[in-house]
């Protein structure tokens, strides 16, 4: 009875799935509106039962499934992000003519994927999430199938990620044949610096997750896929994703792997510094909104990774308050995207933000609010995000990491501050449709005043995140 409750959110999430499906199956095409709004409702319900399991943490299934409170955190923001993706997203879809009810489903099962790796304690289940995860993905990228860029983004995104699970799954047979256990912990207990096999393993794993967070180098398909896909699916890939293999990185590098962090550290770090500053320079001459939003995402996924490479408790803590507020941030910009549409065409274009707070000025000041903290500007929640990376950084003594991660602040900040200039100094262009989705609405206003009080009360999201340790 106890590993029924421990995995409700799961049981609920696949009896959705299908129940879903032949909801959408009998009804056809008038049941998007119905299917979307049930999917909804299926992820903020598994999301309270997630919440709900707090004060309960242990292992089922042979220690291969793990409850404790960074499972508990890290799958509460993959459910309400879900949602979110959803909510905002529900008239874009409609306009672009992807609303199928395959559309909301195929998240649902992504959602699900990522919900077991997140709670895997074992490479089995850690390899089963990630396919599920990724074969919905796949789809999701090449939804919209009248469109050349679409299909272009969906098979670039499938030849490259199918890659990077083979070489994860090499990896994992690795650690396997030399440890003898797929088990997280006995693989800890078995594992040894001079057990070189299981090493050369660590270096799979990381490549493989490392494309899928897309960090350097292991980014090549990012841009191109955040750009062709439908903006409502970008939206997902810049912020649900990113969820589950940062808590699966920080799961291998502190669970099975501390014992060689003499090994694993050091790549860790080239990985961040890497994408640190390709984020910032890459960016810079970048004209789609879209584009520039995926280098975004490649540099702040670069400071994340800082925090992992301090290899303590306080570097864990910092990258998952800095992973919080990256998504508060980025479910803003991409909500204040999906705003510029005009006779019912969405434009992507920094150039088409011209002039914006003549004629939208509440949205500009949105714009202006999530921009400045992308940028890291003080006091704004962005600022602070970084700051704890820095502090856990310093603190363990990695002073040209955090050099390095201060000078390519500076630089992100020159286009943040660029797009800015556009939509407050340049000529303005002919007004965007003002009838936004109340979904819309409240993700804009709710992300907007989150990253604007965040500096009142901050403690809010350290005390929850104060309880996660790994070891």
């Amino acid at each position: 009875m106890q590993t029924i409750i421990f995995i409700l959110p799961e049981i609920l999430l696949s009896l959705s799935i299908m129940t879903l499906l032949m909801i959408g199956v009998f009804l056809k095409k008038k049941a998007f509106r119905l299917i979307n709004l049930l999917t909804v409702i299926t992820l903020l319900f598994a999301a309270a039962l997630v919440l709900n399991q707090s004060t309960e943490t242990g292992k089922i299934f042979g220690e291969s499934y793990i409850i404790d409170s960074l499972s508990i955190f890290m799958k509460v923001l993959t459910l309400l992000f879900s949602s979110f993706v959803l909510i905002t997203s529900k008239d874009y879809v409609k306009t672009i003519k992807i609303d199928k009810i395959e559309y909301p489903i195929i998240i649902l099962a992504a959602t699900l994927g990522m919900i077991l790796m997140i709670s895997s304690y074992d490479l089995i289940v850690f390899y089963l999430g990630l396919e599920l995860q990724s074969l919905s993905l796949y789809i999701l990228a090449a939804f919209k199938t009248d469109n050349e860029k679409s299909t272009e983004a969906g098979l670039k995104y499938f030849v490259l990620s199918a890659l990077a699970s083979g070489l994860l799954l090499y990896g994992c047979s690795l650690i396997y044949g030399f440890t003898g256990s797929t088990n997280f912990e006995i693989i800890s207990n078995n594992l040894n610096e001079t057990n070189t096999g299981a090493v050369f393993g660590i270096v799979f794993i990381i490549v493989g997750l490392a494309f899928k967070i897309s960090v350097v180098p292991f980014h090549m398909w990012t841009p191109d896929v955040y750009e062709g896909s439908p903006t409502s699916v970008t939206s997902f890939f810049a912020l649900i994703p990113k969820i589950a293999a940062i808590t699966v990185f920080i799961r291998f590098m502190y669970v099975p792997f501390i014992n060689v962090i003499d090994h694993w550290q050091i790549i860790i770090i080239f990985l961040s510094i890497a994408s640190m500053i390709l984020g910032a320079f890459a960016a810079i001459g970048q004209n789609n909104i879209k584009r520039l939003m995926a280098y975004s995402s490649i540099g702040h996924m670069g400071y994340a990774l800082a925090g992992l490479a301090t290899g303590t408790n306080s570097g864990i803590q910092s990258t998952i308050i800095y992973l919080t507020i990256y998504l508060i941030m980025n479910l803003g910009a991409f909500a204040c995207i999906l705003t510029l549409k005009r006779e019912n065409i969405y434009y992507e274009n920094i150039s088409d933000l011209s002039g914006l707070s003549k004629n939208h000025p509440l949205l500009s000041l949105c714009f202006l609010t999530i921009l400045f903290s992308l940028a890291g500007i003080p006091p704004l929640a962005g600022f602070f995000a970084k700051f704890y990376i820095f502090m856990a950084v310093i603190e363990s003594q990695m002073y040209t990491l955090a050099i390095i991660g201060l000078v390519t602040t500076v630089v992100s900040a020159f286009y943040y501050l660029r797009v800015i200039k556009i939509i407050y100094f340049d000529k303005p262009k002919k007004p965007f449709d003002t009838n936004y989705e109340w979904g819309l609405k409240i993700s804009l206003v709710a992300s907007s005043l989150l990253i604007l009080v965040y500096f009142i009360y901050p403690s809010i999201l350290i005390e929850a995140i104060s309880s996660i340790a790994i070891y």
